[in-house]
């Protein structure tokens, strides 16, 4: 690709707005000039300029026109015309940076080649190969892609049968690839470890080993395809290129995002470190980030097959005897792991991207600008201790809110309850202000729990609902149960009922993440709806977007975008935009909604605070002339969930399925997570490579599809109806 030049506004910090410059990007030098005009440019006189080796290009989702390269600790920001413009400079920057990387890794290379230590020449050559395998792995997965295109556009069944077949060869190949060059990475650690630590040989089951065959074959594909582009690849330009990014006038330094620790109020911006390019990374998961669920699939290996849970147990019978830190677990009497009073435990250490830099830079490396998310491997260190299924479940954290929609006897009281619920449900579903990726559930994994709560308890009540969502609980109890319903695409259903209060609630979502450079975007596709089975009402609700911002520090979590609420039958409905905090100022988790009467323009109620803490009200209409409190969600209890003891689980509940990962991550084991990851993972391909070869369906056990949604297959309103009868 080769260079670009015109016209960009740039954020100028002294006057604090933008300002139009003229930039000019030398990809052969990696450099990216900008001056204050295009005539200013012809006489050579520069204003500033921004490296590119090491940079991060990052977008705004919000923001179609702006963009930001983040390196030498400075943050630079940009905005284009339009959409397509930003576009075209994105598309350009990055093929600029991804060169001035392999420019630096190839002058590493030469620099260490030429020490007396063979010992440092033979990493740097094994670096090599693992990172051309990577190049050429994602080549091929981006082949498949349009394998899989051309298969939805081909309507002969024959011909289709043919690609399909050719498909799935790719996938196994990319499988053993993936698979061997993470043993690779884990040898290299291991005898040649990045932070100086020697770690040991991590312990694998005796199926989890690469064919060597594999790996001579990826060898030989390196040297015979590699060599033509690396060396065209392998000149050198004479041009100098400054230090650091820098501007001429002190007035026109870099705007920094101020405060992006929460932990901290001072400044935190991304970091850029100079090695971090060149130290190769495991490929430990195929989970990508975020607040919520994505695929499973990589650029690096073949998506996660479908399949039904087994039992996953630990090839070591007594696991609290394990080599590894388990004086910080808890015990049973027998000595074995207490994995319920892991789960239960919440205190976490808080994390910091800072401390795996040579990860996440590498992990940059190798994606794109608003990249599906699902084709990305994350490391194990970034997942949360819990599955996305209990995820959902925590947003019921507030059960008495949930139940007091149906004792409302206006119906416009009962959206505004509605309402209240709807917003007092996130801050719960956070466990902390630090952002964690929760498990991909696997297919047909399954999430059960209760609440008790007092306050609508009956007294000597024996009543047990045998045929809802958990049979062996009582009429006066929430119940809660959720189901990985779809792989590909991903979409999680759940259902929540409270039988004495006639009240449930169904809901299906699919999520879909995007790399955004310094941050990530997680689109919750789908809808819920509160169902008032006496008054046959239903109040349907969408779902707002999740952000994990500053993921080259410590990353936080964001909402944005706009969601509604609409009741069919009564006609009162709101409107509520989860604010994201804009670069130059502002405080986070901002709310603001309005209430509307039915077939009314204007809102009877605006609602606006921090859906992390106090929202208030303000009433429209006249009723009341102050604002109030409308819900203050620290000040509020918060409920703890049921869940069955593991022991007792089914083998396809979520607690079960992910113990051992959850055992590991607490012990801060990531060796022992990633194995443990890898037996659930691989023990779903198999069995979906058994169901396919039976030419057999999956069949869902608690959800069934409905359209283009999910629903519970016996709800409270359908069994009422037959009670009446």
């Amino acid at each position: 690709m080769s260079g670009l030049e015109g016209s960009l506004f740039k954020w100028i910090n002294m006057v604090k707005g933008w300002q139009t410059r003229w930039f000019v990007l030398e990809p052969e030098i990696s450099l990216l000039s900008y001056y204050t005009s295009r005539e200013k440019m012809m006489k050579g006189v520069r204003r500033g300029c921004v490296r590119l080796r090491g940079a991060i290009i990052g977008i705004d989702d919000q923001d179609v026109n702006t963009f930001t390269i983040t390196v030498d600790h400075k943050t630079f920001h940009f905005q284009a015309k339009d959409g397509e413009e930003r576009e075209k400079w994105v598309r350009h920057l990055e093929d600029a940076i991804a060169r001035s990387t392999y420019r630096y890794r190839s002058d590493q290379a030469q620099v260490l080649g030429g020490a007396s230590s063979s010992r440092n020449t033979h990493l740097v050559m094994f670096d090599k190969k693992v990172s051309e395998a990577d190049m050429y792995l994602q080549m091929v997965i981006e082949q498949k892609d349009k394998i899989e295109q051309r298969i939805k556009e081909i309507e002969d069944e024959d011909e289709q049968g043919k690609y399909e077949s050719l498909k799935e060869q790719i996938n196994n190949m990319l499988d053993h690839i993936k698979h061997s060059i993470v043993l690779l990475q884990i040898a290299k650690n291991t005898a040649n470890p990045i932070n100086g630590i020697y770690n040991g040989p991590m312990k694998t089951d005796p199926d989890d080993t690469a064919s060597p065959v594999v790996v001579r074959q990826i060898s030989k594909l390196v040297d015979e395809i590699g060599s033509e582009y690396f060396e065209a690849c392998s000149s050198r330009s004479s041009v100098q290129v400054p230090e650091t990014s820098y501007s001429s006038s002190e007035g026109e330094e870099d705007f920094y995002d101020a405060n992006d620790d929460p932990f901290s109020s001072q400044v935190t911006t991304p970091t850029s470190h100079n090695r971090t390019i060149v130290e190769p990374i495991s490929r430990l998961s195929d989970d990508p980030f975020v607040t919520a669920n994505d695929n499973t699939s990589t650029n690096t290996s073949t998506p996660t097959s479908l399949k039904k849970q087994d039992s996953i147990e630990s090839p070591i019978k007594d696991v609290g005897h394990r080599k590894r830190n388990s004086k910080s677990l808890p015990l049973r009497n027998d000595g074995s792991l207490d994995y319920d009073a892991i789960y239960e435990d919440e205190s976490d250490s808080d994390l910091s991207m800072e401390s795996h830099g040579s990860v996440i830079t590498h992990l940059l490396s190798q994606v794109k600008i608003g990249m599906d998310l699902t084709k990305v491997v994350l490391p194990t260190f970034i997942l949360e201790r819990r599955s996305l299924l209990e995820m959902y479940a925590d947003y019921f954290a507030h059960p008495d809110l949930f139940i007091k929609i149906a004792e409302h006897k206006d119906p416009r009281e009962r959206m505004l309850q509605v309402v209240r619920w709807y917003l007092s449900a996130y801050h719960a579903g956070r466990k902390s202000a630090v952002a964690k990726k929760p498990y991909n559930p696997i297919i047909g994994e399954i999430f059960r729990c209760h609440w008790n709560i007092p306050e609508y308890e009956i007294q000597d009540n024996t009543n047990v609902v045998d045929e809802g969502p958990i049979p062996w609980c009582k009429s006066d109890q929430l119940t809660f149960i959720a189901e990985q319903v779809s792989h590909h695409p991903p979409i999680s259903a759940f259902y929540a009922e409270h039988y004495s209060k006639k009240i449930s609630f169904s809901a299906h979502v699919w999520t879909k993440s995007k790399f955004l450079g310094l941050s990530i975007g997680v689109h919750n596709i789908g809808q819920g709806i509160v169902t008032l089975c006496d008054l046959n009402e239903e109040y349907i609700l969408t779902f707002p977007n999740g952000y994990g911002r500053s993921i080259l520090s410590v990353p936080w979590i964001e909402l944005g975008g706009n969601v509604t609420i609409k009741c069919p039958k009564t006609g009162y409905h709101a409107e509520i935009d989860f604010l994201t905090k804009p670069f130059y100022g502002g405080k986070r988790n901002r709310i603001q909604g309005e209430v509307y009467s039915p077939n009314e323009k204007k809102s009877f109620l605006s609602i606006y605070g921090e859906w992390s803490g106090l929202m208030e009200a303000k009433y429209n209409d006249g009723t009341k002339t102050k604002p109030e409190v409308f819900v203050d969600v620290n000040r509020i209890p918060i409920y703890k969930k049921q869940v069955r003891s593991v022991n007792e689980q089914d083998e396809n509940e979520s607690r079960r399925i992910w113990k051992e990962v959850t055992a590991g991550l607490k012990s801060n084991d990531i060796d022992l997570a990633t194995a443990a990851k890898f037996r659930v993972e691989q023990k779903q391909r198999e069995e979906a490579k058994l169901r396919k070869d039976e030419n057999a369906a999956w069949a869902n056990t608690h959800f069934k599809s409905a359209g283009e949604g999910w629903i519970y297959l016996n709800p409270l309103s359908h069994r009422l109806t037959l009670e009446q009868r």
